[in-house]
């Protein structure tokens, strides 16, 4: 029996909404690139990864600010991990919330969605110019979401049809 409170259920329940979304609805066969959305779906669960709210109030909360402040990082795998999270977030809102983003419009750079998925697409591109020279299938793969960030907003957003209709 499915159990919401079983993390393996939860994990195989979007791993089937993820898998359905891009390979039935688009015709996307890219296994690693599904594996991350639905992986990151899961991660997102968890309250405390959402720390990136449109209209939270908070300086922190502006994708704008983000950029910036990751592009300070000396270390290079903490600027890379800042931009990974950065283009998650931006995806995650962007495909399965985009009228969350539209009530939440505020001044500035990314006050709008098409200003808000560049900012993912350019922190996915930021994440695979960081990548180490041993990591080519990690570089490959963000460099994937970056070309293809629009596709996979499209993907998130089949994931929300199909969990309505799951529902």
């Amino acid at each position: 029996m499915f159990s919401a409170r079983d993390p393996a259920d939860v994990e195989r329940f979007f791993r089937g909404l993820t898998e359905y979304a891009f390979h039935a609805r688009l015709g996307v066969v890219d296994p690693p690139l599904v594996d991350y959305v639905s992986v990151m779906l899961v991660r997102f669960m968890r309250n405390e990864r959402l720390t990136v709210l449109p209209g939270a109030g908070e300086e922190s909360s502006d994708v704008g600010h983000l950029l910036l402040a990751a592009e300070r990082h000396a270390d290079p795998a903490e600027a890379r991990e800042e931009y990974r999270h950065i283009g998650d977030v931006t995806l995650f809102w962007s495909g399965l919330y985009p009228e969350a983003l539209a009530r939440y419009r505020r001044p500035g750079p990314h006050a709008d969605l098409v200003g808000y998925k560049a900012a993912g697409r350019r922190a996915y591109s930021l994440v695979a110019a960081l990548e180490p020279e041993d990591a080519a299938a990690e570089r490959a793969l963000f460099e994937r979401l970056a070309h293809e960030y629009d596709l996979c907003v499209a993907g998130l957003a089949e994931v929300r049809r199909a969990w309505g209709d799951a529902a």
